[in-house]
């Protein structure tokens, strides 16, 4: 099929020859012994000119696909044995890629020095395909449908706790069921679309509360979020992660304890591709075995 290629490529026998480092008759051979197999004829041959016939066209096109399916196995071999390495353009929400993506991203680069991270941070659903990102983090269901270009692997789930500060607490009253969140100030975050996040779903055994709330102050970024409820400025909802040390050290003061706040699925989306590279298939492997858990 090579020879073959060559052939169709460079429009004669000789300069196959030259270019594959062989006799004229060796590429003539070659491609004989695949028409004998085939039973069909792809080039036709005059002592001036060669052509391909129709059949020969179409079975150009399939080798070219068959020889690069080949070449890219190869490298995928070639590169187990070696050191991933490379670029590789994630996104990830804003909140979550900041702290708790950050940690694991720092561990992976770590373990293999070789790999560069790209990572894009935004609410916004990006679109992996169209703007080339390799693996994208999203929160809540991974919306891929039933699409067969795309795979959605589960990293768990997305705690948020609500807090307030001891102080704030002190002037406006402990919150003692969802519904009371309605008299107090509480943090928005706002989406990139604008979308003020307003709803906060509660749990317990198997009763749901769904509560909306308000606040004067709404912020685009959590680390702005966790200062303003360290300052007093109302209650929070904040992942738990991104909290847990202001928890800690007494700054803030968990919220309705009892009550399971709103915590959404994790996935980690990336191309049904066969073929896929080493440093991707690391970071795939490593990321839904450190953050499935």
């Amino acid at each position: 099929m090579e020879v073959f290629v060559a052939a169709a490529n460079t429009g004669s026998f000789a300069a196959a020859a030259a270019q594959l480092g062989m006799s004229a008759q060796m590429v003539a051979r070659h491609v004989q012994t695949l028409e004998d197999r085939l039973q069909v004829r792809l080039i036709n041959r005059t002592t001036r000119k060669q052509s391909l016939t129709e059949i020969g066209h179409l079975y150009l096109v399939r080798c070219r696909d068959a020889l690069a399916a080949v070449d890219a196995a190869d490298v995928l071999a070639m590169e187990a044995h070696e050191q991933p390495h490379g670029r590789l353009r994630i996104s990830a929400p804003q909140q979550l890629g900041s702290h708790s993506l950050m940690g694991f991203v720092g561990e992976f680069m770590q373990r293999y020095p070789n790999i560069e991270i790209d990572l894009h941070l935004s609410d916004r659903a990006v679109n992996i395909i169209e703007e080339g990102f390799e693996a994208v983090v999203r929160i809540g269901e991974p919306a891929v449908g039933e699409s067969s270009s795309l795979v959605a692997r589960p990293l768990g789930y997305y705690q948020m706790l609500v807090c307030a500060a001891p102080d704030y607490l002190e002037r406006h009253g402990v919150p003692v069921h969802p519904s009371d969140l309605h008299r107090h100030q509480c943090l928005g975050y706002v989406f990139w679309d604008r979308i003020v996040y307003d709803e906060w779903l509660f749990t317990r055994a198997d009763e749901q509360f769904c509560v909306r709330v308000g606040g004067r102050l709404q912020v685009n970024d959590a680390v702005a979020q966790l200062n303003a409820a360290r300052a007093g400025l109302g209650i929070l909802l904040g992942a738990e992660d991104l909290v847990e040390r202001s928890l800690a050290a007494g700054e803030l003061v968990q919220v309705l304890p009892e009550y399971r706040a709103p915590y959404k699925p994790v996935h980690l989306i990336y191309p049904a591709e066969k073929q896929r590279s080493v440093k991707l298939q690391r970071f795939i492997d490593e990321a839904v075995a450190r953050l499935g858990e």
